[in-house]
């Protein structure tokens, strides 16, 4: 069983930067492939970042690759996401989730077992 925490989101200006955190508890998180998702007002959850369980590789959504960087602490038992350069367009809940099989799907909801419970970002003009 895994439980995650996702903190750091908050109001920023456009242009501006942010630093989420997702804690993890769980004696195996370390060999999970770990994943950032975000859901806007009437959209639906969509892949913004994932990270391998050894760290070395690492995916992005079209729309933030260049603006985002995803990493993982593998002895804080936590995984960052950095956000650049923010947009209006990136306001949204973002969701830290967990992934222990690894199949090879990272940008697909259905890939991964646990998720947080989310934190808000929100980018104004």
């Amino acid at each position: 069983q895994v439980q995650l925490v996702e903190s750091g989101g908050g109001l920023v200006q456009a242009g501006g930067s942010l630093r989420l955190s997702c804690a993890a508890s769980g004696r195996t998180f370390s060999t999970y492939l770990m994943g950032w998702f975000r859901q806007a007002p009437g959209k639906e959850r969509e892949f913004v970042a994932a990270i391998s369980w050894s760290g070395g590789s690492t995916y992005y959504a079209d729309s933030v690759q260049g603006r985002f960087t995803i990493s993982r602490d593998k002895a804080k038992n936590a995984v960052y996401l950095q956000m650049n350069r923010l947009k209006p367009e990136d306001t949204a809940v973002y969701y830290c989730a967990a992934d222990p099989y690894n199949t090879g799907s990272y940008y697909s909801i259905r890939e991964y077992d646990y998720w947080g419970q989310g934190t808000q970002v929100t980018v104004s003009s």
